[in-house]
């Protein structure tokens, strides 16, 4: 079961790669598909997989690996989208951890929505640290949740919407994911 896991872990880790770049710029942080992948970890995988998958792929980024939406490095921590890349992994973690034990659609959906929201909570405010810190930028809250949030929502809920479609599908018609979800 151990190596089973450790290929959907580093398979998760490639598919939130492979999300980085299926991205719209739309400023500071461009829409990617990054959420989906990291949601979909959560949900097959559990906490603890889901969140180390998630790990790896931000490990892999810091140590120059060009898997980010603009490249790779540990510089990338003076960007304003490096907390969404840091919230991915808690994000899994959550979504693992309250998909455990019930598994509907309704109850995957807002394990997702719990999970984003922690997404938010860690990369707004540090983007509004980068920009109006290190940056000096000056911006208000209402100005970094136009550019880091607000025009994400339409699109995080068609990915919400997408894991809660897929995600029971795979875990039937693929493989058995319960038993990574403990």
């Amino acid at each position: 079961m151990k190596t089973r896991a450790l290929v959907f872990t580093a398979l998760f880790a490639a598919l939130t790669a492979v999300g980085a770049f299926l991205q719209v710029p739309i400023g500071p942080v461009p829409i990617s598909l990054q959420f989906l992948f990291t949601a979909m970890a959560g949900i097959l995988l559990g906490r603890r997989w889901g969140a180390l998958s998630q790990l790896v792929y931000v490990l892999l980024g810091l140590v120059g690996l060009p898997i980010f939406t603009a490249g790779g490095g540990f510089g990338y921590v003076f960007k304003p989208s490096f907390g969404f890349l840091l919230g991915l992994i808690p994000c899994a973690w959550i979504i693992g951890f309250l998909c455990r034990k019930r598994s509907g659609a309704p109850w995957i959906a807002f394990s997702c929505v719990v999970g984003l929201a922690v997404l938010y909570l860690i990369g707004v405010p540090y983007m509004a640290l980068i920009l109006n810190v290190y940056l000096d930028k000056g911006l208000d809250a209402m100005a970094i949740l136009k550019m880091g949030m607000l025009p994400f929502l339409p699109g995080d809920a068609l990915k919400i919407a997408v894991a809660t479609l897929v995600c029971p599908i795979l875990q039937k018609r693929l493989c058995n994911f319960d038993e990574f979800r403990v």
